[in-house]
């Protein structure tokens, strides 16, 4: 763990030279050796902002959950769809993008600064908790008052989330917003995000019979307009819109010079056994970015290798992660969408935690949840509902299971969704390579934390109940 303020100290020195409010702006910053030391906030926010796609798209905490939640599976080199020992490292996200934003909230540039800074900080605490339950957490980010953090455990974590969110909600005021590259400095827009993520959360801690009321209330104050109010519509989504060039999608450097990800059968079975039309823009029959020819052939998963390429040998024409066309230099990458916010207030109202109106109901929300995703992939907001209407009387299953699929591509939120409630149910890979044979249930701690930061780490084992792939975090209340 000391190698975080190792890699934090130089962090500080990441960007000099000019602010930017624009990806297409940054530049080599670091090449002039007389150039002040003193961080950039705008350039650090900026910075941040441009790193967030890999969590919602190809970094390890949302690839890997996306093959648990069976969104995706491997077509060349099985292992993570098998479930090879998931022994990753999460000091990267503290020595890079939260010690950034930490930098940001120590200089103070203005009071908004901080309140978005914090916010981001909470969106990424709250997946790598998930990934790996209990971290550091109020130890973290301290620098060498602190080089060995405690871990916390994921509830006081959770708690902890909830309460930096509502404080910094309540704390904006008409301070400046610089270098802010996905919503233009909009105050507005930040509490509505930071709103959506608090809904997020606090559905996420549903099955801890404890904290429903901690809950509950996290839920009711998300939702509530002079908060602020959460995300309703697609063009609010928190969102990443890349420029191409220097800077490429997420997605579009998923298959550079690579196929070796397809868009899983299991979802391609559930989408064909809905009619369900999102399967247009699901999956596409070439790595080509910008072909728009869709494709419904998912790769059976969790094969081993011999098997896997024997099928798409056999059916060149096999899913690839999403249609082309949404796979450009210049796309985006979704981090939180209407669609996820619309279907979490149906779970809310379901468990009696939001009080049903005429104007908000488990039906209504649903529907609306649909309907908004059915908008986010180019189709209209009508279609959305009487698809909705058809599948029924909503409950934990099936609000579970449509989460689930409105949150493609978004592994890792579909491994929390699965997690959590067991819906989608899926069978685990017929190639696994654990001995349990069960789907990954949390990320195992690298071998580095335990050899320099043994006893908090410990601390967090015997806690936990063990540090295995088969340990459940906290709210892990699948079946």
């Amino acid at each position: 763990m000391k190698k975080i303020y190792l890699y934090t100290l130089a962090g500080a020195f990441t960007f000099l030279g000019a602010g930017c409010n624009k990806l297409k702006d940054f530049g080599d910053v670091n090449n002039n050796p007389a150039a002040t030391v003193t961080p950039i906030p705008s350039a650090l926010l900026s910075n941040v902002e441009a790193n967030l796609g890999g969590y919602a798209s190809t970094g390890t905490e949302a690839i890997s959950g996306g093959q648990y939640a069976q969104y995706f599976t491997e077509t060349q080199y099985s292992g993570t769809s098998l479930y090879n020992l998931p022994q990753n490292g999460f000091t990267g996200n503290y020595a890079g993008n939260l010690n950034n934003l930490q930098l940001i909230i120590n200089q103070n540039p203005s009071k908004n600064m901080v309140n978005v800074a914090k916010i981001l900080q909470q969106y990424i605490f709250w997946i790598v908790t998930d990934s790996w339950g209990d971290v550091p957490y109020s130890d973290a980010l301290k620098g060498a008052a602190n080089i060995l953090p405690k871990y916390d455990s994921q509830e006081t974590i959770y708690k902890g989330i909830l309460t930096t969110l509502t404080t910094a909600i309540n704390s904006f005021d008409s301070s400046p917003i610089s270098g802010d590259i996905i919503y233009g400095g909009d105050v507005a827009s930040w509490k509505r995000m930071a709103n959506s993520l608090k809904l997020l959360v606090a559905i996420q801690m549903s099955k801890v019979t404890a904290s429903s009321s901690i809950a509950s209330a996290a839920t009711n104050e998300a939702i509530t307009p002079a908060n602020g109010g959460v995300i309703t519509t697609t063009d609010q989504n928190f969102k990443l819109q890349y420029p191409g060039g220097n800077y490429k999608s997420a997605w579009w450097n998923l298959y550079n010079g690579r196929k070796d990800f397809a868009e899983s059968k299991t979802l391609t079975d559930y989408t064909a056994s809905t009619s369900d039309p999102r399967q247009a823009a699901f999956g596409g029959e070439s790595e080509q970015a910008g072909n728009v020819t869709t494709s419904n052939i998912g790769v059976p998963y969790g094969l081993a290798r011999l098997a896997v390429t024997s099928f798409t040998d056999a059916n060149p024409k096999w899913a690839r992660v999403l249609r082309g066309d949404f796979r450009l230099e210049n796309g985006s990458v979704t981090l939180i969408t209407a669609a996820e916010v619309w279907l979490a207030r149906a779970e809310a109202v379901n468990l009696g935690w939001i009080t049903p109106t005429t104007s908000e109901t488990v039906a209504i929300d649903f529907q609306n949840g649909i309907g908004e995703s059915f908008v986010q992939w180019g189709l209209t907001s009508a279609a959305g509902k009487t698809f909705a209407q058809g599948l029924g009387t909503p409950n934990i299953q099936l609000i579970s299971t449509q989460r689930w699929v409105a949150s493609y591509p978004d592994g890792h939120m579909a491994w929390d969704i699965w997690r959590k409630s067991g819906y989608p149910v899926l069978t685990p890979a017929p190639d696994a390579t654990n001995a349990s044979k069960q789907i990954v249930r949390r990320f195992v701690y690298a071998t580095s934390e335990y050899n320099t930061n043994g006893a908090n780490v410990s601390a967090a084992v015997t806690r936990m109940g063990g540090d295995t792939q088969d340990t459940r975090v906290w709210w892990d209340g699948g079946k």
